[in-house]
C-alpha cells in the first residue's frame, strides 16, 4: 500500500483536476461554435459570437462598467490595504487582532449577507446604480485578499533598512517612498491585480446595487441566462476566463521576479 499510495494520489488529483476543468473547456469550445444555438460538440467553428459580443452596445456598456468599477475597487482596496498591512506589521496598538479580524470578515461572511446590508444602506442614501458606490462596495470584498497578500509582501521589508535610512537623515515620508514601496512593489501589484479580478467577477453585490446603466458583465450574463440562452453568453464567459488567466499569468511573473530578488539579495 505504501508503494501504491503516491500513484493513487496522483491519479485521484488528476481525475479531480479534469473534473473541475471540464466545464471551463466546454464553455470555451462553445464560444467558437458556428451553430445558432448552444450545442456540444459544435458542428462548425466560427468567431461570430465574439463579433456579436464586441459589437453589441449593451455588452460594451457592461464591459465598460466592469472596468470602471474594477478600477475603483482596485485603487481603493490596494491603497487602504497597503497602509493597514504596514500598520499591522510596524505598530503595536490595543485591539490589533480584533481589527485584523474585522477586516478579514468578508471572507467568512457570505456575500449575500454583505450585499443585502449594502443594498439597504445604498437605498437610504439613494446610491443605487452609482459607479463610485459600487466600486467602494466591491473594495470591501477585495480588501481581505489585498490585506493577506500585502501582509506577506511587507514581511520582506527589513525594518533595519528603514532604521538605517532614518538614521542617515531621511524623513519618514522619504523612507516610505524610497525604501518600503520599491521593495514591496511586486506584492502591491499582485494585490492590485487580485483586487481588480475580485471586482470584475463579483455578481451578488452587483445584482443588488447595479442599476440599468451600471450593469456589469456578470450581471449582464445573469440577466441573459434568465431571458434567453444564446451562444453569445459562451463568448462572454470565455472572455472572462481569458481575463482571469491573463491576470493569474501576470501575477505568476511578478511572484517569480520577487523570488529572484530575494535569492539575489
Amino acid at each position: 500500500m505504501r508503494l501504491w499510495a503516491p500513484s493513487l494520489l496522483r491519479i485521484y488529483v488528476g481525475v479531480m483536476c479534469v473534473w473541475l476543468l471540464a466545464p471551463i473547456v466546454i464553455v470555451v469550445i462553445l464560444a467558437f461554435s458556428g451553430d445558432g444555438y448552444l450545442h456540444f460538440p459544435p458542428r462548425s467553428l466560427s468567431l461570430q459570437w465574439f463579433t456579436r459580443f464586441f459589437g453589441d452596445v449593451q455588452w460594451q456598456r457592461a464591459m465598460l462598467s466592469s472596468l470602471i468599477i474594477g478600477a475603483i475597487a482596485c485603487v481603493v482596496s490596494t491603497t487602504i490595504g497597503f497602509f493597514c498591512a504596514y500598520a499591522f506589521l510596524r505598530v503595536e496598538f490595543p485591539g490589533k487582532k480584533l481589527l485584523l479580524s474585522l477586516l478579514l470578515t468578508p471572507i467568512i461572511v457570505p456575500n449575500i449577507i454583505t450585499a443585502i446590508a449594502m443594498y439597504y444602506l445604498a437605498g437610504k442614501l439613494h446610491l443605487i446604480g452609482n459607479f463610485l458606490w459600487l466600486g467602494l462596495c466591491h473594495s470591501v470584498v477585495a480588501m481581505p485578499i489585498v490585506l493577506l497578500i500585502l501582509l506577506s509582501a511587507l514581511q520582506a521589508v527589513d525594518p533595519n533598512l528603514e532604521r538605517a535610512a532614518l538614521g542617515l537623515g531621511s524623513s519618514r515620508l522619504r523612507v516610505f517612498f524610497r525604501v518600503v514601496l520599491p521593495i514591496a512593489l511586486p506584492g502591491v501589484m499582485s494585490a492590485a491585480l487580485f483586487a481588480f479580478l475580485a471586482s470584475f467577477d463579483e455578481l451578488l453585490i452587483s445584482l443588488f446595487l447595479a442599476g440599468v446603466r451600471t450593469q456589469t458583465l456578470p450581471v449582464r450574463i445573469w440577466n441573459s441566462l434568465n431571458l434567453q440562452v444564446e451562444p453569445t453568453i459562451a463568448a462572454v464567459s470565455a472572455f472572462l476566463i481569458a481575463v482571469t488567466c491573463v491576470i493569474l499569468g501576470v501575477d505568476g511573473v511578478l511572484r517569480h521576479r520577487r523570488g529572484q530578488r530575494r535569492v539575489g539579495g
